[in-house]
């Protein structure tokens, strides 16, 4: 189960133990495991609070994306739609530059 193992994963990652992560969301330890097996599937307002919990998005941890977006990632790019269409063109143009010179050394490097 994508869930249970992109939860397992993350919160190995944030050094977290199953009972650690049931505090946070007002379970036990217990029941993270069971999550984690894929024994039970979480309601969404518990994936919610999970998600919350290991400041990932829900998409990552459902596994519909592999970006593991975190809060101020989400963050910056909820200021940047806010921002006036030819403010958000010139930043999202920027970012393109950068990535397109990214790759061109990373292939050069190969």
């Amino acid at each position: 189960m994508v869930l249970g193992e992109n939860m397992m994963l993350t919160r190995k990652k944030k050094g977290l133990s199953q009972a650690d992560l049931g505090r946070m969301i007002g379970t036990s330890g217990d029941v993270i495991g069971r999550y984690e097996r894929g024994d039970i599937t979480p309601s969404i307002d518990v994936v919610s609070k999970i998600s919350d919990a290991l400041e990932v998005s829900i998409d990552y941890l459902i596994g519909k994306t592999k970006m593991e977006l975190d809060k101020q990632a989400l963050k910056r790019l909820e200021d940047i739609s806010m921002l006036p269409e030819e403010n958000k063109k010139f930043i999202l143009n920027l970012i393109d530059m950068a990535l397109r010179d990214f790759k061109v050394k990373k292939a050069h490097n190969s």
